[in-house]
């Protein structure tokens, strides 16, 4: 990992949490090399997550408000508490990406959202559907 370019943007969270390392070095990787982020930077979320976030910008995309993802390993718990801990660090984000990095090296993104959000395209007037009654 020493060697590859993109480690001295990640020196200071690599060697500060080195038991979550390996997932910050991969969802880094991941969202400037394979999904050509822009501004991409490492955030550290302090000593309540006990790990590195990475924010950027999505290409080709309208909006231009960045994004926080928080790496974190498949085989860790992610507590409520946590979730909590991160969305505090990040206090200027209403939402945050998990990049969940398997033992192959596969990566999940899953959006969280802080609070009750309704899912877009979701109909307000409630579940009822199209039936009609006579």
């Amino acid at each position: 990992m020493n060697a590859h370019p993109s480690t001295s943007a990640l020196t200071l969270l690599l060697s500060k949490y080195p038991k979550t390392s390996g997932t910050l070095f991969l969802v880094y990787n991941d969202v400037v090399h394979a999904q050509s982020w822009k501004d991409v930077e490492s955030v550290d979320l302090g000593e309540q997550c006990l790990r590195g976030a990475i924010k950027g910008r999505r290409p080709n995309t309208d909006t231009n408000e960045p994004v926080y993802i928080v790496p974190c390993a498949l085989a860790e718990t992610v507590s409520y508490a946590w979730l909590h801990s991160a969305f505090k660090s990040l206090s200027d984000s209403s939402e945050i990406c998990l990049g969940m990095t398997a033992d192959d090296s596969s990566i999940v993104y899953y959006k969280i959202s802080s609070g009750i959000v309704k899912p877009p395209g979701l109909v307000s007037s409630g579940c009822r559907g199209n039936a009609s009654s006579e």
